[in-house]
């Protein structure tokens, strides 16, 4: 199974959205640093290797938006600085205020 995706299955009709991220791993502190050519930019202390900074970037999201940590994955880009997220369980007005960010 793929480093941060849901180990259980989710309850039907959840929204769901996908974010572009832009990620920069080994920075000095976990944040999001906002919004750069239509991608949420996220820091993350945990190193680019074995998807340690993939499973950070969840973590910090899923915290942010006050949702578990099975709620967000990422479905693209798993050994690249771009990525697209994946989001379940927040609607998406909640989802762009929270974050900064316009969703897909």
């Amino acid at each position: 199974m793929p480093i941060g995706r849901p180990r259980r299955p989710m309850a039907e009709g959840l929204p769901e959205h996908e974010l572009a991220v832009r990620a920069i791993a080994g920075a000095s502190a976990n944040t999001i640093a906002g919004e750069r050519g239509g991608a949420l930019v996220v820091r993350v202390s945990a190193p680019p290797e074995r998807g340690r900074a993939n499973v950070a970037i969840c973590r910090l999201l899923a915290d942010r938006l006050g949702l578990a940590a099975s709620a967000v994955w990422v479905v693209r880009g798993q050994a690249s600085t771009r990525k697209v997220v994946r989001v379940r369980g927040i609607a998406a007005p909640a989802l762009e205020e929270q974050l900064g960010v316009r969703v897909r």
